[in-house]
């Protein structure tokens, strides 16, 4: 089996928060299709309105956040890994706060997203498909949070979460949290070091998380590393998992359907995944937990001797 490819931004570059470029001068927010320049992210997105366009930022840091009430815009940086935005939070939410018809972002990193109520994210998606790929989301509350929208997709790849959760004094946070959106496809992304919550929750219907690596070695006061809340069907396959031992909850490491069947669960693919634990871990967990009754596909995955592949509640 093929181990879980890292992401482009492995969390080793995070050197790159400690000293980014500064942004050039006069304007580092680029929409690229009409070449205007803004100073701020505001008024690049304001320019575009409800139209479909692309914003090119500069390398930097930025104390800036952004509603976007309208259009399809993607957010891009000019260097993947060299844009930083920095503890600017809209709304009491999030970094980027989106709810236009659609939105992507490539090679940003979202950094200390704190928020009282301990929700605070680098991207809180409200509606519209979400596209994420060769970012960041490290030391903050979440990472990506969405509200609701089931006619909507949201995918995610080649993308690191490092250091999310209860933090410091959150009430619930996670590294990703997919609200009833229609589906969720995560690929070639990495999650570790998480400080609480689970590193995917997931209400979503329709699920594919396939080629990600679960590091939770040194995660503190974490529980699941995949939360399908109230089940769904797809496909979970080629991830790597390490079971840390600093874990409020380390009874499983996917759940199925644990706060109510509420979506369907039959056929639910878990394939080809590899799952060990730290040498010191002494507890027995489960590789996979079921609260849905469904009958589940599970094939093919490697598991260490103390845990059990499957149990059902």
């Amino acid at each position: 089996m093929r181990p879980a490819m890292r992401p482009i931004l492995a969390l080793a570059a995070a050197g790159l928060l400690a000293s980014p470029a500064l942004p050039q001068s006069g304007g580092p927010f680029t929409i690229v299709e009409s070449g205007q320049v803004f100073a701020s992210l505001y008024d690049a997105v304001q320019a575009i309105g409800n139209s479909t366009a692309t914003i090119r930022i500069a390398p930097g840091r930025y104390r800036e956040c952004v509603v976007q009430e309208a259009g399809a815009i993607s957010y891009v940086s000019e260097t993947p890994g060299a844009v930083v935005f920095d503890g600017a939070i809209c709304e009491d939410k999030a970094t980027f706060v989106l709810r236009g018809r659609a939105a992507a972002v490539d090679g940003i990193v979202f950094t200390r997203t704190f928020v009282p109520d301990g929700n605070g994210a680098g991207i809180r998606i409200e509606q519209g498909d979400l596209t994420v790929s060769n970012s960041m989301f490290v030391d903050g509350q979440c990472g990506i949070l969405s509200a609701a929208d089931p006619n909507a997709s949201i995918a995610i790849d080649k993308s690191t979460f490092a250091r999310l959760g209860k933090h410091p004094d959150g009430s619930g946070a996670h590294a990703l949290y997919i609200g009833e959106y229609g589906s969720l496809k995560v690929t070639r992304s990495r999650f570790e070091q998480g400080t609480g919550g689970h590193y995917i929750k997931n209400r979503a219907p329709r699920v594919e998380i396939v080629d990600n690596s679960f590091d939770d070695s040194k995660g503190q006061a974490t529980n699941y590393m995949i939360d399908l809340s109230n089940g769904a069907t797809g496909r979970i396959a080629l991830n790597s998992f390490v079971q840390g031992t600093g874990k409020d909850n380390w009874t499983s490491m996917i759940t199925v359907a644990p706060e109510g069947a509420e979506n369907r669960s039959g056929g639910l693919a878990i394939e080809a995944n590899r799952a060990w634990t730290v040498p010191d871990f002494e507890h027995e967990t489960a590789f996979v937990r079921d609260w849905s009754g469904e009958k589940l596909v599970l094939r093919d995955n490697e598991v260490a001797k103390n845990m059990v592949e499957f149990a059902r509640q």
